[in-house]
């Protein structure tokens, strides 16, 4: 593969962290459990990610420094810096792509030197955002489109890399030219017969990318 020539899409939440830091705000910081019946919906498909993170974003307290002290705690995989300047340094565009509550991907993809499409909270009124969701989109139902930028890429003549491990990744892993794959979204293409290729963690990505 011509890195030179090819756009790397990073989902964050469980592919460039250890564990998804949404799951740890809301075990950590809700009084109430009704997120789990919310995320059990999304994940049954009977709601999108956007509406799954706008009902869950109100079980969370809205203080700033509460959640961020909170997120921190989140570990990022360890080769995650490692990957990005490997990528880069070979010519690869690497964008995070992320459809969660978006604070702590971009804190962590400023740090790496990265740009990040993500959702937003307007802190002044503790409001969630969706900046980067996509009204054309069939489904119009995520918070933050993962086609969109793979579509983007591929017009522009790039081959396009993403590696992901959720259920927010899927639509992505039918658009993508290689795919990386692990967890439920590695579950989902042995189901749905979606070619991918499978990794533990991002060192995995690196061998096959960058050696």
């Amino acid at each position: 593969m011509d890195l030179a020539s090819t756009s790397v899409f990073l989902d964050f939440d469980g592919t460039m962290t250890i564990v998804d830091s949404g799951v740890q705000l809301l075990e950590r910081l809700s009084d109430d459990d009704g997120w789990v019946a919310v995320d059990e919906l999304y994940g049954a498909g009977a709601i999108g990610s956007r509406e799954c993170l706008s009902r869950e974003w109100e079980l969370l307290p809205h203080d700033e420094a509460t959640l961020r002290a909170a997120v921190r705690d989140v570990e990022v995989d360890p080769d995650a810096e490692h990957l990005v300047d490997g990528l880069r340094a070979a010519g690869a565009e690497v964008t995070v792509v992320s459809d969660g509550f978006g604070f702590y991907a971009e804190e962590v993809a400023n740090r790496l030197g990265v740009p990040v499409l993500t959702n937003a909270v307007d802190w002044a009124t503790g409001t969630l955002e969706f900046p980067n969701l996509d009204r054309c989109c069939p489904c119009s139902s995520c918070g933050t489109c993962k086609q969109a930028p793979i579509k983007d890429a591929r017009r522009r003549g790039r081959t396009t890399v993403f590696v992901g491990d959720g259920i927010s990744d899927r639509k992505a892993a039918l658009l993508t030219d290689v795919l990386f794959a692990k967890g439920l979204l590695a579950e989902w293409c042995e189901l749905s017969d979606v070619d991918h290729v499978p990794f533990d963690t991002l060192a995995d990505v690196y061998d096959a990318l960058c050696r």
